[in-house]
């Protein structure tokens, strides 16, 4: 289907009122064009599907020494097609000083949810970039002091006015450098000098909240850098990208917006025949299927090296393959080149069933939403079955070379991360272990047989620096156990639990199968004698253990503490909080009030005790306790 055929398909979607269809036809002409007359095309029909469709709404301020607008519409086509509808705000050129550092300046009015800062090295190390030859070492030192003083100053003047998180381009090197072969040899080079300011700029975005280092001086490399740059429009219209290369870095922006804006995977379901390996197993058997180090297997272990990859990133892996059970599941355990093996994987569904019923299947065993999952393989036939049937499952598109399967996952953007608890890193074990409780449950006589089984220890501290994220995370990932679904960024947390009367828990649970890890989270507010949940929420992995009782508990004892005398919070419904309805009421709430977003149930602390199930062995950490500054 050439472009103009692409275009009347959308417009006659769009007649026929089928949003999803002309949604999901957009995406398609993006990924296939993406040239800025698609651009233009792709945001206006966006613009008029809007009302019908699910977007979500986000502001990105881009701050630059440099022509960004020709990638503005790019990057506005790339986020309708993620799910987001993106507002931008542009600085004056080279007014990112001001911009910064003016409390009222145009950035702070806008109220971004995230800025870019992309500046080059050219434009704020200009003795590097053009006289390195001529300084001499202590001069190079004190010009990698002063460009990294000025980050560090940029970016604590940016955090005192606004909690919208950071990504900051990182200066790239030159072509070639100023000193010939002389610049690789012992001493202060100029690129030893931007080495050295990328690596200050690495530390500065690690000690300061919601500030993530993007490396634009690798993704310049990785596209070449003779071909990176044009230096006629950078002398011309200030702008130093070559035009094939505006969506490289639109891309590279997208890499950032996907995991801020929640856009992302949290299970890769994969195929198993020429997927993770190459040919049937159910025709070539055991010693005919390709899979090691050398042609062709090597492609399918570099596949299997990627799932690794995502798998010590928190993305959970499972199998959807339409083989004989006992051929797949032999190969899998006994086939030396193997580097998956059966604990990698927290679901499968090896059958002839349709795969879009597998799929559901297995989001439902993982307590996922169907558009929680990613799909893998290599049969075109299946992942448009797939992507007609789920369209809410991201469906990879491989290329035809089994060499390239490798790159099409590790550049796939809804996997990526800005920060990986330790939860994220453990989360395969954790299901295994969940399975084991799970069975456990079946063999017990009594629900409370099953809660004494268990042996649970829960752990509640105050927030602290080494929680911060991953109760950050928990707010924006947590749906069904939610009583409010609230979302907050780490800042945000972070400046809520400094206000007077604001106070921010978790709670961390163990049992006799492993740790659950950190799976709950409370935000209180006290105002004289009444204490409000503002949030409250539950990994679903944890829920119906009672858990959330010996949390609440904990909260109603605290809030007694402190004099107050009722316990309050809103229930907001939600599609897929339903979980969660009934919480307060079987607790001894009583409904106060109700407008058209939910309801407040109140607690009268004085004539109700709330105590924590015996069963669970319940730990209060102090602030001290909890720290791991």
């Amino acid at each position: 289907m050439n472009s103009s055929e692409a275009r009347h398909e959308v417009d006659l979607l769009i007649s026929t009122e089928d949003s999803t269809g002309a949604s999901r036809a957009l995406g398609d002409l993006w990924a296939h064009e993406g040239s800025p007359s698609a651009a233009s095309f792709v945001v206006q029909r966006f613009e008029q599907l809007r009302p019908t469709l699910k977007l979500q709404p986000y502001r990105l301020g881009i701050l630059r020494s440099f022509t960004v607008e020709p990638m503005v519409p790019l990057l506005r086509a790339a986020a309708f097609c993620a799910g987001i509808d993106l507002t931008v705000y542009v600085s004056d050129f080279n007014a990112y000083v001001q911009a910064i550092t003016e409390q009222d300046s145009a950035l702070y009015k806008f109220r971004p949810d995230a800025v870019i800062l992309a500046v080059q090295t050219r434009d704020v190390a200009p003795e590097i970039w053009n006289h390195a030859s001529a300084l001499s070492v202590e001069q190079a030192r004190a010009s990698v002091a002063r460009v990294a003083g000025d980050f560090s100053d940029w970016v604590q003047g940016f955090r005192r006015n606004s909690t919208a998180h950071l990504i900051v381009h990182n200066l790239e090197q030159p072509v070639l450098p100023s000193r010939g072969l002389l610049d690789t040899q012992p001493g202060m080079s100029q690129s030893a000098a931007i080495v050295q300011i990328n690596a200050e700029l690495r530390n500065l975005a690690g000690s300061q909240v919601g500030v993530y280092v993007l490396d634009y001086d690798a993704l310049g490399a990785r596209h070449g850098r003779s071909t990176w740059h044009d230096e006629r429009k950078w002398v011309t219209v200030r702008l130093p990208i070559a035009a094939p290369n505006l969506n490289r870095l639109v891309t590279e922006w997208m890499r950032f917006l996907h995991p801020l804006t929640g856009k992302v995977a949290k299970a890769l379901v994969v195929d198993l025949d020429n997927t993770l390996w190459g040919g049937v197993i159910g025709e070539d058997g055991m010693t005919g299927i390709r899979l090691g180090s050398e042609y062709p297997g090597s492609a399918y272990q570099a596949v299997q090296r990627a799932l690794l990859d995502l798998y010590r990133r928190g993305i959970l892996l499972a199998v959807c393959s339409k083989n004989n059970r006992d051929d797949a599941l032999e190969a899998i355990d006994k086939h030396p080149g193997m580097l998956l093996n059966r604990s990698h994987f927290a679901a499968m569904r090896i059958n002839w069933t349709d795969k879009s019923q597998n799929l559901r299947e297995i989001a439902a065993e993982l307590n996922l939403g169907v558009d929680s999952l990613a799909f893998l393989d290599d049969n075109p036939i299946e992942r448009q079955q797939v992507r007609t049937a789920l369209p809410e499952v991201f469906v990879i598109d491989l290329p035809a070379d089994p060499m390239k399967f490798e790159t099409a996952i590790r550049e796939c953007p809804m996997f990526e991360r800005l920060t990986v608890s330790a939860e994220d890193e453990q989360r395969g074990a954790i299901y295994q272990a969940q399975h084991a409780r799970e069975q456990l449950e079946q063999r017990v006589s009594s629900r409370e047989d099953f809660y004494r089984s268990l042996q649970q220890e829960a752990e509640i501290a105050p927030l602290t620096k080494a929680s911060l994220a991953r109760i950050a995370q928990l707010t924006n990932k947590t749906n069904q156990f939610n009583l409010t679904t609230r979302r907050y960024t780490e800042q945000q947390v972070a400046e809520l639990n400094t206000k007077p009367g604001w106070e921010c828990f978790s709670i961390r649970v163990r049992d006799r199968f492993g740790d659950n890890g950190l799976v709950g989270v409370a935000i209180t507010r006290r105002d004289g004698d009444t204490t409000e949940i503002e949030t409250f929420l539950m990994s679903c992995r944890v829920i119906g253990r009672t858990v959330e009782t010996a949390f609440l508990s904990f909260l109603a004892g605290r809030a007694r503490s402190q004099g107050a005398q009722r316990l309050q919070g809103w229930f907001l419904p939600t599609k897929k909080n339903a979980p969660a309805r009934d919480f307060y009421s079987t607790h001894g709430f009583t409904s106060a009030h109700q407008n058209g977003d939910g309801t407040l149930w109140t607690l009268d602390l004085a004539a109700n005790s709330l105590p924590a199930p015996e069963w669970i062995r319940l730990r209060i950490l102090n602030g001290d306790e909890g720290r791991n500054d």
